[in-house]
This record gives C-alpha cells, sequence and structure tokens, in this order.
C-alpha cells in the first residue's frame, strides 16, 4: 500500500460518511449534499448518520453534509468564506451556530485526522526504553478501565482489533489500541501512565501499532482534538501526516447531555 492509495481509500470512506462522490473533496468548488442514512452501514460506527450538520475539508474545498432544511444557508456559509480554513474557526463557528440554532443545534465535534505516511511509518526507530508486545483481545480484556480510556473503548469493545503493550517490569505502563471503525480505516489511540510520559512510549506504541494494521491491509488512522498539542506530535512522530478535519453539530440535548450548557 502507497499513499496515493491510502488517500483514495480515505476519500471513498469520507465520500460514504457525507453522502457524496469521493471527488467532491479534491475541486476547488465546495460541495453541499443532504446526509442520508447508509443501508450499507459502512460509515464510521460512531458516526449516527443521517449527519445534522458536517463539514469536512482535505484543504482544497469544504464538503457540507446535513438537514436539508439548513443546506441553502450552510453553502451560503461556507461559499462566502475566503478560504475552506475560515470556516473551521472562530468567528466563523459563530456564524455557523446561528445557523444550527434553526435545529436547536451547535457544532460539538472539531477534530483534526492524520493519516500514515508510509515513508515515515517504516523509517521509524523505536526510542521507548520498555518492552512492548502485540496484544490481541483476550491479552487486554482487563484493560478496560479509566487508564486506557484512549486506547480502548468500552461501547465498542467488539471492535477493538489489537493493542501494543509497553511494560516495566510486566506492568503496563501503556497501551495503544486499534478499533475497526469501518470496514478499511482502523482508528489508533493511546494512553501512556503519567510518571512514562516524554520517553518516546506513546509513539512507538502508535507506530508499531500502524505497521500491524498496514500489514493487516487495514489504512490506520488517528484523531486528535485542535487543542490537543501533544496529541497532535504524537501523531507526527509516529509517521502520521495531516489528511482531513471536520466539524459536526449535534443537538442542543445531545450537547446536554455530555454534561454541557450552549
Amino acid at each position: 500500500m502507497n499513499n496515493h492509495e491510502i488517500m483514495q481509500i480515505a476519500l471513498q470512506q469520507s465520500a460514504i460518511d457525507c453522502s457524496c462522490s469521493p471527488w467532491d473533496f479534491l475541486t476547488v468548488t465546495n460541495h453541499v449534499c443532504e446526509s442520508v442514512a447508509s443501508d450499507s452501514k459502512k460509515e464510521r460506527c460512531y458516526l449516527q448518520l443521517p449527519h445534522l450538520c458536517s463539514l469536512v475539508s482535505y484543504g482544497a474545498n469544504i464538503v457540507a453534509s446535513g438537514r436539508a432544511s439548513i443546506l441553502t444557508d450552510i453553502g451560503h456559509f461556507i461559499n462566502q468564506a475566503a478560504e475552506p480554513s475560515d470556516c473551521f474557526e472562530t468567528p466563523g463557528i459563530y456564524a455557523l451556530n446561528r445557523i444550527l440554532q434553526k435545529e436547536d443545534a451547535a457544532v460539538c465535534f472539531m477534530a483534526d485526522y492524520y493519516l500514515p505516511d508510509i515513508d515515515a511509518v517504516f523509517r521509524f526507530r523505536t526510542q521507548c526504553p520498555y518492552e512492548v508486545r502485540i496484544l490481541g483481545p483476550e491479552e487486554f480484556a482487563d484493560c478496560y478501565t479509566r487508564e486506557w480510556k484512549n486506547a480502548l473503548c468500552e461501547k465498542r469493545k467488539e471492535r477493538d482489533m489489537l493493542a501494543a503493550g509497553a511494560y516495566e517490569n510486566g506492568r503496563l505502563i501503556g497501551l495503544a489500541g486499534v478499533s475497526a471503525d469501518c470496514g478499511t480505516m482502523w482508528q489508533i489511540g493511546v494512553d501512556v501512565l503519567a510518571p512514562y510520559r516524554k520517553q518516546g512510549v506513546a509513539s512507538t506504541l502508535t507506530n508499531r501499532l500502524a505497521r500491524e494494521v498496514l500489514e493487516r491491509g487495514f489504512v490506520p488512522f488517528y484523531c486528535a482534538a485542535w487543542s490537543n498539542v501533544k496529541s497532535r506530535k504524537n501523531a507526527v512522530r509516529s509517521g502520521f501526516c495531516p489528511g482531513w478535519v471536520e466539524v459536526i453539530a449535534k443537538s442542543r440535548a445531545y450537547i446536554k447531555h455530555m454534561g454541557y450548557e450552549v
């Protein structure tokens, strides 16, 4: 698998998630499309289609996917921006939230997504001073605890396929896990206990797991909140590069259930 093939797979997945064509992400023209539920269930498992509103950009333009009732307004919003990036940061987000008020909704999730750079992934040299083991589901079955909440997902245990663990004298001190979030792409998350950070543990585990996923014929991907500088640095150190950005809106009731008033 090469970088071009990885990008094509990512574009195809984004097209499924956004109810559009893979080529829509590569034009200089923005695209607006009604989001629909997928009968094939090939979308990323955590997306809950149809979208109320989703903005996705691979850099060239914006693809907006959402409810028909607000698509005209969303189209005006993204087309008046000088650059695609303007719609993914303030004050653009404030303008988007005013549109979303019509559906009693607001921006909820904003994230950077990273794809592996094949050369960088396989050029990586381990700096972690600890023993690293590849684990199967039966070996990390007892790790669904607070310490490893980014590496593993208790709500979707059946999708956690592999993990890479770092050990000191037999004690688990770092864990990266990978979830089969869709048919072609597996997402990596990682946690390291506080006393063992800044020692190359996170990047070593992330990189090792990325190699394992690639060798199995799937595309590993990595997600980080824009404000999570440590996680974004880890993605780059591990051999990943920026792939796309995404904003997803949710109902105010959904956001309130998360513990926030908007």
